[in-house]
């Protein structure tokens, strides 16, 4: 089942826009690092990205629970403490 057909209603906007802020900040970590890796980046970065944004401005508690429902529906996944995208944004 993709998350264009799951039956749960839609995620908040304000998650959504934390989910583009997140998307954002790996794509950028991922072409700023040399490495070969999948690009990813730590919980805590994440957090913490979100409360400085000057969009969102979210707090601590609000930033986590955004985390935890765009984990839940599968936006993000987490290998060793650090958050990948599920789909990454094509290369053009």
């Amino acid at each position: 089942m993709s998350m264009v057909d799951d039956p749960r209603p839609p995620l908040p906007d304000w998650v959504m826009d934390a989910y583009t802020a997140i998307e954002t900040s790996i794509t950028e970590t991922a072409a700023d690092n040399s490495q070969s890796g999948v690009p990813a980046i730590n919980r805590d970065q994440a957090v913490d990205g979100l409360c400085t944004d000057g969009e969102l401005a979210l707090e601590p508690d609000d930033a986590e629970y955004a985390l935890t429902r765009l984990l839940n529906r599968g936006y993000f996944y987490v290998v060793d403490g650090e958050l990948r995208i599920t789909t990454p944004p094509s290369e053009d």
